[in-house]
């Protein structure tokens, strides 16, 4: 009798905290009205950070993070980054965060609407939307065992991921030396087209498994304007926005597979605490938000999901988006005629993609410092290594694309004006390194900061804010921002 009343008082006094603690109990008995409240209300500060972030999108650089992002009055040259589609923002904020209880009917027609977007046979694909992010790990911790051996892109030469692909000599060489278990054929500053036939006769010599990522291809491979790398590959991943991602794995329809899912228990199987699958199964799937990496909780904030593959898959078979990846095409085609024109020497000759990757030796700069001469006139872009390079700290390149802007409605005479644009950089940070007298990064941002050379960045700055403001944005309009100046 005496606990039950502790326990009541207990209760009561823990009651009165909460109620406290939340202003009355404003949050207990007031959350219907909170859920319906818009989001200025409810939060301010999120309310107010969103607001910074469509300003520093309008125009400004954000020095402070060293991220520029330019939605209106800039210059987005970044080849991985692009605007998202307003119906895609409206599907991501809809209600269907809410519930699962439809997500397995949105998540069965994205992977129908995947598989359309590739024209891929469901018969001998298969695909997998769940993923938001580590793809390429879940491929790895799905088919291969400890010690197997992966074989990529030498970083220096070509990207994020050794050898020349294009030197099928040397890629027959380097695998037959290595001995891969999987090969990775995808980068993220390869100008050039993938021999995918090629690649996978090495594979199927070496008895290794496939691997296509075509994270920042997919649009091109979707539109059909650039090779498919489906008919050879074993597996393909891709992004749809370098955010969510997906996985296609081949289903051979004369042999049956056994697919073990150990999404729960991979990180008790990676720990040998319990039995393996790999022993019996032939293909083993696994993800990263389990057991692996922790549980999903309730707090998982993410940009993209099911429902913005969805809304993409469906804007991926349309006329109108070959139409815009062919102008992404013919944009970067110029933009690099353009540049070779003005003296510029193109990492591998030229483009077939989406992107350039410049190498400045020729003009006695570095990646590092143009890029910060591109960041103050409003034109974003990434120092990128190029071969020759010993570090990445100091690469010698710059790597430019055409998907952004094209977005926004230029066009290949626009792409000239860019390639301008870019020259005129290039030539103002020369200009300060010749009066830089240290070799630090820091020396030369010191130079440029002087009133002299500042007086040349307004200049070109506002010469690119005014071409730039020519063009419609996407996503959102000034009148819907409260910094506007």
């Amino acid at each position: 009798m005496a606990m039950a009343m502790a326990l009541r008082r207990l209760a009561s006094s823990i009651d009165k905290l909460i109620r406290l603690l939340f202003n009355g109990g404003s949050l207990y008995y007031m959350s219907p009205k909170q859920l319906n409240s818009p989001l200025e209300a409810v939060d301010p500060e999120i309310a107010n950070t969103i607001e910074h972030e469509k300003a520093r999108q309008w125009k400004v650089i954000d020095e402070g993070l060293g991220v520029l992002l330019l939605h209106k009055c800039g210059l987005q040259l970044i080849p991985s980054e692009n605007f998202t589609s307003v119906s895609v923002m409206q599907a991501v904020g809809s209600v269907m965060t809410n519930t699962v209880r439809y997500i397995d009917m949105a998540q069965s027609l994205c992977q129908k609407r995947a598989l359309e977007a590739f024209r891929l046979d469901p018969a001998k694909w298969g695909v997998n939307v769940q993923p938001l992010s580590s793809a390429n790990f879940q491929v790895y911790t799905g088919l291969l065992k400890p010690h197997d051996r992966i074989m990529a892109h030498d970083r220096i030469i070509v990207g994020i991921y050794p050898l020349d692909i294009r030197c099928e000599s040397q890629l027959e060489k380097s695998a037959t030396l290595f001995r891969p278990k999987l090969i990775v054929a995808g980068a993220s500053a390869y100008a050039r087209l993938y021999d995918y036939a090629r690649i996978r006769k090495v594979c199927d010599k070496q008895k290794a498994i496939l691997l296509a990522d075509m994270a920042h291809i997919s649009g091109l491979v979707a539109a059909g304007v650039i090779p498919s790398p489906f008919e050879y590959a074993d597996v393909v991943t891709t992004t749809t926005h370098k955010s969510s991602a997906l996985v296609y794995m081949v289903c051979d329809k004369q042999k049956a597979i056994l697919l073990a899912d150990m999404a729960h228990i991979s990180g008790l199987v990676a720990a040998g605490v319990i039995p393996s699958p790999f022993e019996y199964a032939d293909v083993v799937t696994t993800t990263t938000h389990k057991s692996l990496r922790g549980p999903r909780g309730a707090m998982i904030f993410f940009r993209k999901g099911v429902k913005e593959i969805n809304k993409q898959g469906k804007e991926a078979t349309t006329p109108e988006y070959r139409a815009y990846q062919e102008q992404v095409l013919s944009n970067c085609s110029r933009f690099a005629q353009t540049l070779v024109e003005k003296g510029y020497e193109i990492v591998s000759g030229g483009t077939e993609n989406h992107l350039v990757l410049v190498n400045l030796k020729n003009k006695g700069i570095d990646g590092s410092r143009v890029e910060k001469v591109l960041e103050s006139v409003h034109i974003a872009a990434n120092k990128n290594t190029v071969p020759g390079d010993v570090s990445a700290m100091v690469p010698g390149g710059i790597r430019m694309g055409t998907p952004a802007l094209t977005s926004r409605g230029f066009v290949e005479e626009d792409f000239a004006k860019v390639a301008e644009f870019f020259d005129a950089s290039v030539k103002l940070a020369v200009k300060i390194k010749a009066e830089t007298k240290g070799t630090k990064l820091k020396d030369f941002l010191a130079v440029q900061s002087a009133p002299h050379f500042q007086s040349e960045i307004t200049k070109l700055r506002h010469e690119v804010e005014a071409y730039a403001k020519q063009f419609p944005t996407v996503g959102f309009e000034k009148e819907s921002m409260k910094y506007k100046d």
